[in-house]
């Protein structure tokens, strides 16, 4: 199933980002916050009332000296409202209703998106008072809410969750395995498409996809089906600019999102970027399956294929699991090696262990290591199970959460890697004090 997405528009220093982090902190179902990942995400996944949605922060917005509003605010507005499932549209209380927010009203009172007017930086009661001014938006009942001091943040997410569509999977995708295609623009992402679709020559079907710019392409592999998404690029935040460039990162996370792998596609003729890292991220992020493909190897100058693995596994050491493929989407070479790769890291996705043969590899990682401890108090593992699959998750019932630290967190997980493989998958752990539900 595909999350449902809200993006957070406004005008500049209205609180977006931090109420973004706010409300991804208050819930303890986020995607985990892991070292090594990118720090300036602007999307979290959270989890409200047995609901999940993709809350993105699209940037502030904001205007000439000599006009009202720039046409390239207009753009980015229009093409958020296009995409987004529902509109937070975000004022700050103490500033009152601007000129910018008049004009980002007009724009939004004319979509049939779902709009919540969220008047943010309500402190306290008195401030809370001045709210009754945003009924002249006509955007509707508008929500004090404070993300500094988490002020009106559980009615926020009651009013997100209502208004958010049904989710349900795609009667089209059946039981394919879904592949994204993903990277920065120009890296050859649709030679990349074009390549595989003539290897495999068996083609079932040739759809639209769910976004604007995203293909489906329906494929055969041995008699298993595979959904390839290729997407728009994705650009380093700070150089999507206006308009389409800014909203094709929302239709590709979307992709991502669909998706049970993402193919991320690096250019062997441009040098390494912090933006393919940034990409990795977000993929490490959603919790999905990931190879990296290194293309345009017929034109990299240097072809030192020990000096590339080393570099990439320091560039995205949070992701050491990803198998690296090295590729020319032009002539065809490596392309093969594509498929089977997915395959195999599907079915990585989908291996479950008995809780017997997870405690057993468990107790002997404890035994071998020494458990944290916060004064007198020492980590104890009571068991383990692996509670689901796509991805791989593990739960461990210990004596107190607290104890845990993020690097015996990866020594655990490591030790699962090392015994069970997994390759190009990460793994869930999710760790409960023992008696917690």
């Amino acid at each position: 199933m595909t999350k449902p997405v809200v993006a957070i528009i406004g005008r500049q220093n209205v609180g977006k980002s931090t109420m973004l982090n706010r409300l991804a902190g208050k819930q303890i179902a986020i995607i985990e916050d892991l070292p090594g990942t990118t720090r300036d995400r602007v999307l979290t996944t959270i989890s409200w009332q047995g609901t999940d949605f993709t809350l993105v922060d699209t940037g502030g917005l904001e205007s000439k000296p000599d006009s009202s509003i720039s046409q390239g605010v207009k753009d980015q507005a229009s093409i958020a409202i296009d995409e987004a499932d529902v509109i937070i549209f975000m004022v700050d209380i103490r500033d009152g209703v601007t000129p910018l927010d008049m004009d980002i009203a007009d724009m939004l009172r004319r979509t049939s998106k779902p709009v919540i007017l969220t008047a943010n930086k309500a402190d306290n009661t008195k401030i809370e008072g001045d709210i009754v001014e945003f009924y002249e938006l006509g955007i509707g009942d508008p929500i004090a809410a404070s993300s500094h001091h988490g002020r009106g943040t559980a009615d926020l997410l009651d009013k997100i969750v209502s208004l958010l569509p049904p989710q349900s999977p795609s009667e089209d995708e059946g039981e394919s395995i879904k592949v994204a295609i993903v990277g920065r623009p120009n890296v050859g992402k649709s030679a990349l498409l074009n390549a595989l679709l003539g290897e495999q020559r068996v083609i079932v079907d040739d759809t639209p996809g769910t976004t604007r710019d995203a293909i489906d392409t329906l494929l055969d592999y041995k008699g298993q089906s595979v959904l390839l998404i290729d997407t728009a690029g994705i650009k380093r935040r700070g150089r999507q600019g206006t308009g389409v460039d800014k909203y094709s990162v929302i239709r590709s996370l979307r992709a991502v999102d669909r998706a049970d792998i993402a193919l991320l596609v690096v250019d062997a003729s441009e040098p390494f970027t912090a933006q393919d890292v940034h990409i990795g991220g977000y993929i490490r992020q959603m919790a999905k399956g990931i190879i990296l493909i290194v293309n345009k190897w017929d034109l990299a100058q240097e072809k030192n294929k020990t000096e590339w693995n080393n570099h990439i596994r320091n560039q995205l050491n949070f992701i050491p699991y990803a198998p690296i493929i090295y590729t020319s989407a032009k002539n065809g070479q490596g392309v093969n090696k594509i498929m089977p790769q997915v395959h195999q890291v599907y079915q990585e996705r989908l291996k479950r262990l008995s809780t017997a043969t997870v405690n057993n590899v468990v107790q002997q990682a404890v035994a071998a290591h020494n458990l944290p401890r916060i004064g007198r108090k020492r980590l104890k593992i009571l068991y383990a199970t692996q509670a689901d699959v796509n991805p791989p998750t593990f739960v461990f019932f210990i004596n107190d959460k607290k104890l845990i630290h993020f690097s015996y967190q990866r020594y655990l997980e490591n030790k699962l890697r090392q015994t069970f493989g997994f390759s190009g998958t990460p793994l869930r752990l999710i760790f409960k004090t023992r008696g917690e539900s």
